[in-house]
């Protein structure tokens, strides 16, 4: 499977700051866009702001239509919105981007009982999801203006093929996506964005991210 503008890719709390730029970018683009919210309502407002042909719906309806979802929520909404997507999404690809902050330390990494927010999801969708873990570390302001974000994205999952179509996404976005390995690791990224937030206050950046240093030697999958 690759990334193809044939593709429907949902962003499940697509009103939210991070899937909004997302969803934006991926629009701009010339991907098929379905924008999720809890309320229809919202969805289909922000798909219209959003345009290039977007649509609204609920999470579940949005998770029923597409080929690729991507949840786009805060960590105390993971559970319950993987929940509301699972009866849709067996045999797809969901791309979970949470990030395990619990306030108010959220400058404190606090990874939950099962060892990331990913094997959380994992465990919550079953083993039938291709779920691939991304997008932890990146500004979403900055995702959302017209600028170079100038960061890296790792990502995470347990099937090398699943991770490529993400690895692209990031790349099709203005990004730069790379392997990271399995799902489990996706835990030093979920720990690092805490550990961004407190070096944006200490040393007052705006949106700091990180850059992979070094000559990789990039092929056609990333």
């Amino acid at each position: 499977m690759i990334l193809n503008k044939d593709q429907c890719i949902a962003i499940v709390g697509g009103t939210g700051s991070l899937g909004s730029a997302i969803g934006s970018r991926l629009a701009k683009a010339g991907h098929r866009i379905l924008i999720g919210s809890r309320s229809a309502a919202s969805a289909a407002a922000e798909a219209e702001r959003i345009g290039h042909g977007a649509e609204g719906l609920g999470n579940a309806d949005a998770a029923a239509r597409a080929d690729i979802i991507l949840v786009t929520v805060p960590f105390a909404a993971q559970d319950a919105t993987m929940r509301d997507i699972a009866p849709f999404v067996d045999g797809k690809i969901v791309v979970d981007t949470t990030v395990p902050l619990v306030p108010p330390r959220v400058m404190r990494v606090q990874l939950p009982e099962e060892g990331s927010a990913a094997l959380r999801a994992q465990a919550i969708l079953g083993e039938g999801v291709r779920l691939v873990s991304a997008f932890h570390n990146v500004a979403a302001h900055k995702l959302a203006q017209d600028v170079d974000v100038g960061c890296d994205v790792l990502v995470f999952g347990d099937d090398k093929e699943s991770r490529a179509v993400v690895v692209a996404m990031a790349h099709a976005i203005g990004l730069r996506g790379l392997h990271a390995g399995a799902l489990a690791n996706s835990a030093a990224a979920e720990a690092m964005t805490s550990l961004l937030i407190f070096m944006n206050k200490h040393y007052r950046v705006d949106g700091a991210g990180i850059r992979i240093t070094g000559d990789l030697q990039m092929g056609e999958a990333g």
